[in-house]
């Protein structure tokens, strides 16, 4: 008797929460190798150092954006990026719910007094966009107000593009399936539970209204002066190399090497008498 041949059962489209779904990917890539991955991160962080004196020694405004839902690994790249970064030079915008006081304001408002000066680079861990995703699905704004968004945001990026700052916009796309599989795992770890909250346990009851908003969103901001760039994140190794990576090719950047200076022999101090130490209060030798 021959055996039947297995067929793969079909994936209903109620069953597919969004477009990065695993299931829609085919089989699952190979796990990068802890030593591949540090070093090439290592590789990457160096050419980070290049651009930043790149950045800094031609005067550029660099804003770079990064979005994606609760746990898809935002905070992650940033913390990579930053790792050997100059803080006067790269910073990071990380801005709490607005204040009263803000919410009287222009929505922009708040956002343009972080944006960079010469030389120096921003990177916005959430942005403006709130207003397209959680203030919208959570009601914290009007309609009018979302819809005069979406109107006026191309308007406010386009005007950043002709004021000479260069804006690269990232959406870190992971499917429901991982995002629960994280949220699980800071649950169990001391340290990440400040990364969970309410607000991202009700997010996640409504996954099908973010997706929508996403969609509307890319919809009406994903404009040729500043584009989306979508990460798949699923992995996260992946998608920080494949992040960084890709920031390095959008910006053109030259290698300055900078003259190393030399360490100076200390100079002969003459009528310098160190204090008593008694007199200084020291950290107790508890290790």
């Amino acid at each position: 008797m021959t055996k039947k041949k297995a067929v793969k059962k079909p994936i209903k489209k109620a069953d597919a929460y969004h477009e990065d779904d695993p299931r829609l990917k085919g089989e699952k890539e190979e796990k990068l190798s802890k030593k591949f991955y540090e070093k090439e991160l290592f590789r990457l962080q160096v050419e980070l150092v290049k651009l930043q004196e790149w950045v800094k020694e031609k005067k550029l405004k660099v804003v770079i954006v990064f979005e994606g839902r609760d746990a898809a690994g935002k905070g992650g790249v940033i913390k990579r990026i930053m790792q050997h970064m100059n803080p006067r030079i790269c910073n990071i915008v990380a801005l709490p719910a607005p204040t009263e006081r803000e919410k009287t304001q222009w929505y922009f408002q708040r956002y343009t007094a972080h944006l960079p000066a010469a030389g120096e680079i921003a990177l916005f861990d959430r942005s403006w966009y709130n207003r397209a995703g959680v203030e919208r699905v959570m009601e914290f704004c009007t309609e009018d107000e979302y819809q005069e968004f979406l109107r006026f945001c191309p308007e406010f990026e386009c005007s950043l593009v002709r004021s000479g700052i260069i804006l690269i916009k990232y959406w870190f796309s992971v499917s429901n399936v991982e995002q629960e599989q994280r949220f699980k795992a800071r649950a169990l770890e001391r340290h990440k539970l400040w990364k969970l909250s309410p607000m991202d346990m009700e997010s996640r009851s409504r996954w099908m209204d973010y997706s929508k908003c996403k969609d509307d969103m890319f919809f009406n901001t994903d404009i040729p002066q500043a584009p989306w760039y979508v990460v798949p994140s699923d992995d996260k190794k992946r998608a920080r190399l494949n992040c960084i990576s890709h920031l390095l090719n959008v910006i053109p950047y030259k290698d300055l090497k900078p003259v190393v200076p030399k360490i100076p022999p200390l100079k002969e101090g003459k009528g310098y008498k160190r204090s008593a130490m008694h007199t200084q209060t020291f950290v107790p030798k508890k290790y």
